[in-house]
């Protein structure tokens, strides 16, 4: 039996020696003692390594793939039961095959493609929870009673229950694959182990990997370990889910060997190519080996692949965060590190003959090892490299101040600058800009500008003096006062401006209006400006209202739809670009925000914009809400403000009823009574109507704000102060439309061309995705 299988072997090794004078002698000679040593202890019995950079090879072969009934020594061409590398290299490209050709959606729920896959919040789940290992299923499918086949283990992975919420936390779950594995097969028509025989495999040319290999093919295979009846586990599946199922699953059941997972690799290394054969588009590969999980879950994965979690040991200590790949239980694993062109493949026989034996640490030993035969490459400068969490890092979205923190303060260093910024401006610990560039080595903050509102973000009045900052002793200059932007003698000792604060998506709330006076008076004085970014709390995709304005002014400063699903730093480079502001502007931008993502999904707390901006839900209704407050009460002067409205002439009870007829998308009413201790209407008993959010997605703000004027206008024509509307609306074809008693729906409909207009707009500036 070794004289049969011992040519292959040499007839691989002699190039790859060869080819292995390109890498460092020393760290070879560290990666030889790591695996050395491990065989020597017969933990593993035996192992195959291939290390590849740049198109070199190394490959190292130690000890005996079988122990039992006889020794067998361990060849480059041996046949491994890969395990869990199944996922990511049957089912993941199957997946994503599919995904390219428009026959499945990462975005969908998983239940259109498993009908059967519904309640008890098996509806929540979309396909990228499976794939990222964030749907909350358990780990795998239970093994008593005991159970046998295919049909039977489809049916217990879809009479799993998700124990939470999707995107809480990150679960490593087999039954996550086992799905993927039965969409696969119900999408393309295919069992899995046909579709990547044919779609991978094949033209990979990776002529030993399939599912339930030959028996021709047994004298090649490490074997694992006796199964429950005491049979040596040889040429069968290792994984007693996927043995049970026939052999064939998502999640296991993959046999292959080093020679063929280097060309896998080499085709994910090229982004999807190799050898002329172009399986992927590059966007897909990028999409499966970056980060796709929440920025609030601590692991970080991208699809399928593992990136940053306990199971990341064959990273090591050396190859970068960024870098990806994946185990398998049988004691095998592939990592790939694209920033240095290099992968290395990890096949043992750690199971044989008894099951007891561990790799866990052998993992991480080969993986730094690896990394240090990696020549003339500095691992510690990876440009794109993510940030090692810190010990006790509470994991949340990135404001541009923690970006601008991790990176330092480099962009600002030697700089004199003034920072436009309020209460708002903090960091993820709330800790404020303010004190952060205070403190900042080489960085000297002379001036503070304050927008509406104050540097602490507490008056809600006409007119903000300029001051002094109790705590810094620095000049505060009112941008709400005498003057709405940065003044020539204030910039004149400045070397940059900085603008940190938060908006919440709507055209007529004025920091946005702040934030294009500064970057005018920045250009005009030759000064660069940084925009440290913060997430649109209300998100990035919804898009909706006028856009064309009767006139320019503080509450409408650019021709923006009212909700416009941007955030401060891709609204500075439009207005930028669109009015020829000719700024030197820098955007640090937030990261792991994603466009869908609303505040209370990103992790990071919640600060009142201002006085009355006082939840989530407020900001949501804000759009069409704050359309009314010139003309009505809408709780300013109450603890709910934008979340009621009202006036002295309104009967609550009819307005109630006529509103929740309309069939409004996301949100009811309930009649309500109430006396505001300011603005409209102060110190009047009121009768309207409390607004309930029931459904965020179809929520539609500004339509609701014109459907409730509307109403309004209708049931009390002489008492409504319509043309107040106007204020904010600054849309006179929509007013018109609204006095003349058009149905909320036909009103809403004449601004869709504007809208569509503004999205294409828009497209060139946003620098955030949404989940595919």
């Amino acid at each position: 039996m070794i004289k049969r299988t011992l040519l292959p072997c040499l007839m691989l090794v002699v190039p790859a020696l060869a080819w292995a004078q390109a890498f460092d002698p020393k760290g070879l000679a560290q990666l030889d003692k790591v695996v050395t040593q491990a065989v020597t202890r017969q933990n593993p019995p035996g192992l195959v390594l291939w290390l590849e950079h740049a198109g070199r090879v190394h490959t190292r072969v130690h000890g005996a793939r079988e122990l039992v009934p006889v020794r067998e020594e361990m060849t480059l061409d041996t046949i491994f039961d890969a395990a869990s590398l199944t996922k990511v290299v049957a089912t993941l490209p199957c997946v994503m095959l599919l995904v390219e050709a428009g026959q499945l959606d990462v975005n969908a729920p998983v239940s259109r493609y498993l009908p059967e896959f519904e309640g008890e919040g098996r509806e929540n789940l979309r396909l990228r929870h499976l794939l990222t290992h964030t749907s909350g299923l358990k780990p795998g499918i239970p093994r008593e009673p005991a159970w046998k086949g295919y049909a039977e283990g489809l049916r217990l992975a879809l009479s799993s229950v998700p124990e939470g919420m999707p995107d809480c936390c990150f679960r490593y779950s087999d039954i996550n694959f086992i799905l993927l594995g039965e969409i696969v097969q119900r999408v393309s028509g295919q069992k899995l182990d046909a579709m990547a025989a044919d779609r991978l495999f094949k033209p990979l040319k990776m002529q030993a990997t399939r599912f339930n290999p030959p028996a021709n093919w047994r004298a090649r295979i490490a074997p694992t370990e006796r199964d429950e009846n005491g049979q040596m586990l040889h040429g069968v599946v290792h994984d007693p889910t996927a043995r049970r199922m026939g052999g064939v699953a998502g999640h296991a059941g993959l046999f292959t060997t080093a020679a063929d997972l280097a060309r896998y690799a080499r085709m994910i290394l090229n982004e999807g190519s190799l050898d002329g054969i172009h399986l992927f588009q590059p966007d897909t590969v990028r999409q499966m080996r970056q980060v796709q999980t929440p920025a609030t879950v601590s692991e970080r994965r991208g699809y399928g692949w593992d990136i940053d979690s306990t199971y990341s040991r064959p990273r090591g200590q050396i190859f970068p965060l960024g870098s990806f790949g994946h185990t398998g239980f049988t004691g095998t694993s592939l990592w790939i590190d694209p920033a240095s062109r290099s992968f290395v493949i990890f096949l043992s026989s750690r199971l044989h003959p008894d099951g007891k034996g561990s790799v866990r640490d052998l993992y991480e030993a080969v993986g730094t090892a690896a990394a240090g035969c990696i020549p003339d490459f500095d691992f510690s400068r990876v440009a794109d490299a993510l940030q090692p969490r810190a010990k006790d890092e509470v994991p949340t979205v990135l404001n541009g101040i923690d970006v601008l923190e991790r990176q330092g303060f480099a962009p600002l260093k030697g700089l004199r600058v003034g920072l436009i910024t309020n209460h708002t401006g903090m960091n993820a610990q709330r800790r404020s800009t303010i004190d952060l560039l205070r403190a900042a080595p080489e960085v000297k903050l002379r001036a503070l500008f304050s927008p509406e509102h104050g540097i602490r973000g507490e008056l809600d009045q006409a007119q903000i003096r300029d001051g002094q900052d109790a705590k810094t002793g620095l000049p505060i200059h009112s941008l709400y006062g005498e003057h709405r932007a940065p003044q020539p003698a204030q910039l004149a000792e400045l070397e940059a401006l900085v603008f940190d604060i938060q908006d919440i998506g709507c055209r007529f709330y004025t920091y946005i209006s702040t934030l294009r006076l500064c970057l005018e008076a920045a250009a005009k004085a030759g000064k660069p400006c940084y925009v440290l970014d913060r997430p649109n709390p209300v998100g990035g995709m919804a898009v909706e209202g006028p856009c064309k304005l009767d006139e320019e002014s503080f509450t409408a400063t650019h021709g923006i739809a009212i909700r416009h699903g941007m955030t401060t730093g891709e609204l500075a480079q439009l207005m930028n670009a669109e009015r020829n502001i000719g700024a030197k502007l820098h955007i640090l931008p937030c990261q792991g925000w994603r466009r869908e993502q609303l505040q209370d999904e990103t992790g990071l707390p919640w600060q009142n914009p201002s006085p009355n901006m006082r939840s989530l839900e407020a900001a949501l209704l804000y759009p069409g809400i704050g359309l009314l407050e010139f003309s009505i009460s809408v709780g300013r002067g109450t603890d709910t403000p934008f979340q009621i409205l009202g006036a002295p002439y309104v009967d609550d009870l009819r307005l109630s009823h006529e509103l929740n007829r309309l069939g409004l998308p996301g949100v009811r009413f309930t009649p309500i009574r109430f006396r505001p201790t300011s603005s409209v209407f102060k110190e009047e008993t009121c009768g309207g109507v409390r607004l309930f959010i029931t459904d965020r997605e179809a929520l539609r703000p500004v339509a609701v704000g014109i459907a409730i004027a509307s109403t309004l206008q209708r049931l009390y024509p002489k008492a409504f102060a319509l043309d107040k509307v106007g204020t904010l609306l600054n849309h006179r074809e929509t007013l018109q439309a609204i006095r003349t008693g058009q149905a909320w729906r036909t009103t809403a409909s004449r601004w869709e061309a504007e809208t569509a207009t503004f999205l294409q707009r828009r497209e060139a500036f946003l620098l955030y995705p949404a989940t595919p």
